[in-house]
């Protein structure tokens, strides 16, 4: 069973109590994965959320055959796999090791149901989501429109 301790560093569980956290303890697992070994793919049923324990990961999208880039990286502490939070989600990137790495997972619909029982811890953990991924958007949108200014034929392609 993961510690709680374990499950405080996850930035989308730090707010929550330890006996909230004892509720999530019993349906987290983990998992030693090697570097470039594959987490998810892109298009795969989404029904585990994942959060970064040591190493990183990288979340990858295939723009074209043999053409992959990576669309961000998950540092220890953070969570990845959010579709896995909502009913028939699918995974929209690659994940993939780009090192050793310790991965906690927990099976979406028990943490859905466990968040959907107790609506306080439900509500704190969407609203550190939402801040969570406030952050990744904002970060996405500033990289985007760098780009963008350095290569304004791209901004040319995309009618921009």
């Amino acid at each position: 069973m993961v510690s709680l301790q374990d499950l405080k560093r996850i930035a989308v569980f730090e707010d929550l109590t330890d006996g909230m956290l004892e509720r999530l303890a019993p349906i987290a697992q983990t998992e030693s994965m090697e570097e470039r070994q594959m987490v998810y793919e892109e298009g795969s049923a989404a029904d585990r959320f994942f959060s970064l324990i040591r190493g990183k990961v990288l979340l990858e999208a295939e723009l074209a055959p043999n053409f992959i880039i990576s669309v961000g990286s998950i540092k220890p502490g953070y969570s990845f796999g959010w579709p896995a939070l909502f009913p028939s989600g699918t995974n929209t990137s690659y994940a993939v090791c780009a090192e050793p790495s310790e991965i906690l997972m927990m099976p979406g619909d028990k943490l859905s149901e466990i968040l959907n029982d107790d609506q306080k811890m439900g509500f704190l953990v969407m609203q550190k989501s939402a801040r969570i991924l406030e952050n990744r958007l904002e970060h996405r949108t500033a990289q985007f429109l760098k780009v963008i200014s350095r290569h304004p034929e791209i901004g040319a392609l995309l009618g921009l």
